[in-house]
């Protein structure tokens, strides 16, 4: 994430990038969803509070979903961007976390690999394709990491900022600045 923020700082979006408490204590193992959701949360309101009203919340792979899970309980944001969305665990496309996302209401962005283990294509059109609000971006020969031989990490971050910033363009202003700061 930090070289794809480096990006998106240098083509003048404001970004903060933060680690959740399960990460900053050294653990593997994920914290509960509704402490990463009230963790998420708590970055969104100082950024609605410090910067812009109405923010564009953005994450990849879990991270996403944390913010997924704001929009779509009606978190004031702009618009929901998602890198590597996990629609499901890898081998389990029974196990889906898509049933919130009709209920977002903001238009979100979609980066999906077409290797990604976590979303396979069948499961992905059907439940995210589908959706009035979702702009997809498909990635051929990348993993849920966006990584895939012949193709270097700086020129696929460098790629997806361009991408994010010309659908950001497409909803008119969203504050965009010049300052990257970490946060919680």
């Amino acid at each position: 994430m930090a070289g794809l923020r480096d990006q998106l700082v240098a083509a003048g979006v404001f970004c903060v990038t933060f680690n959740y408490p399960y990460t900053e204590e050294g653990r593997r193992r994920p914290d509960r969803t509704d402490r990463l959701v009230a963790c998420h949360r708590a970055v969104a309101d100082w950024v609605r509070s410090e910067v812009c009203e109405s923010p564009v919340l953005a994450g990849r792979s879990m991270g996403g979903r944390m913010g997924s899970y704001l929009a779509a309980d009606g978190y004031p944001a702009r618009a929901l961007v998602l890198y590597a969305y996990p629609l499901h665990p890898p081998r389990r496309p029974d196990r889906l976390r898509a049933e919130h996302l009709s209920r977002v209401a903001v238009p979100m962005l979609f980066f999906r690999g077409s290797r990604d283990a976590f979303a396979t294509p069948e499961v992905f059109d059907r439940e995210v394709r589908r959706l009035g609000s979702a702009t997809v971006v498909d990635l051929e020969g990348l993993d849920h990491s966006f990584r895939g031989r012949g193709h270097r990490v700086d020129e696929v971050n460098q790629r997806l900022a361009e991408m994010t910033v010309s659908w950001l363009e497409t909803l008119g202003p969203v504050g965009f600045g010049n300052t990257a700061r970490s946060g919680a």
